[in-house]
């Protein structure tokens, strides 16, 4: 057994004595990154010799999540893990959260342990007393869904409610109190809900043919961004966009209020990109960004990235510094990077002049009654609360003496509309949760509905560009922007970008990363920009698609995932170089070549390669001992067929014919161990077939070996997201790895992030695992696909 094959199986050992399953070890062994870390917490944990499971996934956790910014502490806090003072995954996710914040240099053992629960010990009466009140909570829920009602939900208010509660034994009472209240389970209960008919259903776009391979599609010379109107046009009339219920909204500038904001913005056009820093940003992002930075770069203005961090329990400050990362290698420069946190003191004393002018109230109806309240169009029974007493109850929101749940600020809009988002959306929540950059300060935190129109007219936006599914939100925006008398940018909805065989939704992407079913975000198969990037895609080649996909409407449609290939394929064709690499080798064996000379080839790096100029080759050594590809030999042969058989001659693309004169099999008589052939010096015979080869540099020495992993389609399905067991979609073909493939010695010099076109098998990028041991190759895509007729060779 080889070195590797015995780290590897010390790894497995060491990973399973800790509680693992053989599956998770395995997985984590697949992936270098996890298995160093995993090891690392292992020893210094100081449980080589084992520990229980619970321990042993919380060391997992914590291997796979600790934020790099704090790894002096890991040891630290890994002890809490180890002497169980950290006993479940909620004290450790707070525990973590509390480090990639607050631990990049020192931190308070005393706010450590208050932030983590430790030494909260919650017993099971008060877990009972938590369970009995959110089941009396959802009691109508309950009897109307049966054991149909979702227990995950239910669990999750039980953990609001008591954080440090052991979340198995609220599972379990929960079950049990459920049994108590609807008895057995029925037939009925296990009956799947039926599902209702799409007014729109999804239609794969049709497929594309014909494209010149000499000259980009002809929706990529088009400007999209002419439909857009000028800053100064901003109250005006414009026509163009209609609702399904026949309403216009459009801006309603004064004449004053135009001018005060041209004078500020000097007439400029200005956007945002404003992402949520709640995961990592995928294609669809690449096109909000190709809208918000490019309309603003084609008007010669400026383009704000806007964090909108207003939910201050489900952003990391790694998912700032991705997005941060990942925008300028998008190729965009941000006019300034803001927070929605900047603006905190603006937005509450803005609510409370709302509350001044009439139009918010403080209410205290609970989320189910302010459903029901809604589906009835019924004013809540605060609505009408005297201003004065409303002013006083959202004063002691924001100084904390209510309890979270208990009010929020919901504006006065009209709950007789036709429109669901304008009845009375909720401006303010209590939320007893530092932000990760306003700490302590707030226990109230903004809406979206509420803080993004504000905020996109106090940093004088013109255009307002967002996805169809805020069409019906922009009734809120101007109304919320009328009430307080502030400047109207120009709001315009486009479709979302949807792409075959992938999920974007974050939720079902975070599914994907946290349950292991992909290597991180930044596996190659995700449609996450890491993962595309690691894949070998570049900017470029995105913001092509984007741009020509346009800037429509048409939401009833998935974009074909060969479309995106065809243009990362057009521009690899131009910059990647060539070279060789064998997949799966075949021995063959040369007997008319003495064994220790060597023949120094040229082999093109680019089809239009000229003598004249050097660096247009590479050296390719040619010895007897050659390796080609295992399906480019076969033992019958056809006339269909121009690959190597017996007594058959193929030519070995840069260098010379050879024949096949025999065939070595090995002890079981099927296997074929090498080929022996001869090749023709003079080069007079000229066979059909053109293979691609890797020879031994010299006798006896193997050659460069890789390793290469190939990448598919993730899902199956054209749209899982329509597919009930979408994670049952997942394709199990959708990742190879080549652990011993073989290369031209050229490649040896390659490093992270090089692009290389792989003679006949596709194109190619270092992988960010790679060692200056050895080389790992991505496929970004294959050579040919059916998006074009034609295709790079």
């Amino acid at each position: 057994m080889g070195t590797k094959e015995n780290n590897d199986r010390e790894k497995m050992d060491l990973f399973v004595k800790i509680g693992l399953d053989e599956r998770t070890a395995r997985n984590t062994l697949a992936n270098a990154k996890v298995t160093a870390s995993l090891t690392a917490v292992i020893h210094e944990a100081g449980v080589v010799d084992g520990c229980n499971k619970t321990v042993g996934n919380l060391l997992y956790m914590a291997a796979t999540k600790f934020p790099a910014s704090a790894l002096k502490h890991r040891p630290t806090m890994l002890q809490y893990v180890v002497s169980s003072k950290i006993k479940n995954p909620t004290q450790l996710e707070a525990a973590l959260s509390f480090l990639g914040t607050d631990g990049s240099e020192s931190f308070n053992v005393n706010a450590f342990e208050e932030a983590c629960g430790i030494g909260v010990d919650v017993s099971v009466e008060e877990i009972e007393c938590a369970v009995e009140e959110v089941l009396n909570e959802n009691k109508e829920a309950i009897l109307e869904q049966r054991y149909r009602i979702n227990v995950g939900n239910l669990c999750g208010q039980v953990r609001k409610k008591q954080p440090w509660a052991d979340a198995k034994t609220v599972k379990q009472m929960i079950d049990d109190k459920l049994h108590g209240l609807l008895g057995e389970r029925t037939a009925a209960d296990d009956e799947k809900p039926s599902r209702k008919k799409k007014e729109k259903p999804v239609k794969v776009e049709e497929q594309v043919v014909a494209i010149s391979t000499s000259a980009q599609p002809p929706e990529e010379e088009l400007n999209p961004f002419t439909i857009f109107p000028q800053p100064e046009e901003n109250m005006k009339v414009h026509t163009e966009i209609y609702f399904s219920n026949g309403t216009i909204w459009r801006p309603h500038n004064t004449k004053e209020k135009l001018e005060r904001h041209l004078a500020v913005t000097g007439g400029k056009v200005f956007t945002r990109f404003p992402p949520e820093p709640n995961g990592y940003l995928h294609i669809g992002h690449a096109k909000a960004m190709f809208v918000d930075f490019g309309l603003a770069k084609e008007r010669d203005g400026c383009c704000y990235l806007r964090f909108d961090d207003t939910n201050p329990e489900a952003e990391k400050k790694e998912y700032i510094d991705h997005i941060e990362e990942i925008v300028q290698w998008m190729g965009w420069k941000p006019f300034k990077i803001t927070y929605t946190s900047d603006y905190f003191q603006d937005l509450y004393d803005l609510a409370v002049e709302l509350i001044r002018r009439g139009h918010a109230y403080v209410d205290h109806q609970l989320p189910e009654e302010i459903k029901e309240y809604r589906e009835k169009k019924m004013n809540s029974p605060w609505r009408d609360r005297p201003t004065e007493e409303s002013l006083k109850l959202f004063d002691d929101m924001r100084k904390g003496k209510i309890d979270e749940g208990k009010a929020t600020l919901r504006m006065k809009q009209d709950m007789q509309s036709d429109n669901y988002n304008m009845y009375d959306l909720i401006a303010y929540r209590i939320k007893f949760t530092p932000h990760p950059r306003a700490g302590d300060k707030w226990c109230i935190y903004p809406s979206y509905d509420y803080a993004h129109c504000t905020v996109d007219s106090l940093e004088n936006i013109t255009h307002s560009l967002c996805t169809l599914e805020f069409e019906t939100r922009r009734a809120s925006y101007y109304w919320l922007l009328e009430a307080l008398d502030l400047y109207h940018p120009y709001v315009w909805e486009y479709s979302r970008l949807n792409i075959t065989n992938t999920v974007m939704s974050k939720r079902k992407l975070n599914r994907l990363v946290t349950e292991k079913w992909v290597d991180g975000w930044d596996d190659p198969r995700l449609m996450t920009l890491a993962g595309l990037r690691r894949r070998g895609v570049t900017p470029t080649s995105i913001n092509t698609f984007v741009r020509g996909i346009g800037i429509t409407r048409s939401d009833n449609s998935l974009i074909r995932l060969d479309r995106l290939e065809y243009h990362i394929r057009e521009e690899m064709n131009r910059t990647a170089p060539r070279a060789m690499v064998v997949l799966r080798p075949l021995k063959v064996v040369i007997t008319n070549l003495e064994g220790g000379s060597v023949i120094h080839l040229d082999a093109k790096k680019w089809p239009d390669a000229s003598t004249d100029n050097a660096s247009t080759f590479y050296k390719a050594p040619f010895t007897n001992v050659v390796y080609i590809e295992d399906s480019d030999f076969r033992i019958k042969d056809s006339k269909d067929y121009y690959g190597l058989a017996p007594g058959k001659s193929v030519l070995l693309r840069y260098a010379f014919p050879i024949k096949c004169t025999e065939v070595i099999y090995g002890d079981d008589k099927e296997t074929i161990l090498e080929i022996r052939a001869e090749y023709d010096p003079s080069k007079k015979s000229k066979p059909k077939g053109v293979l691609h080869w890797v020879a031994q540099p010299s006798a006896g020495t193997d050659p460069l070996k890789v390793e290469v992993r190939l990448f598919d389609k993730l899902f199956k399905s054209e749209n899982p997201a329509e597919v009930d067991d979408w994670l049952g979609d997942l394709n199990p073909l959708s990742k190879e790895v080549i652990t011993d493939a073989y290369a031209v010695p050229s490649l040896c010099s390659a490093v992270v992030g090089d692009r290389f076109q792989f003679e006949r098998l596709g194109y190619f990028a270092v992988d960010p695992d790679s060692t200056p041991e050895k080389l790992i190759f991505n496929r970004t895509v294959t050579l040919r696909d059916s998006y074009t007729k034609g295709g790079s060779k």
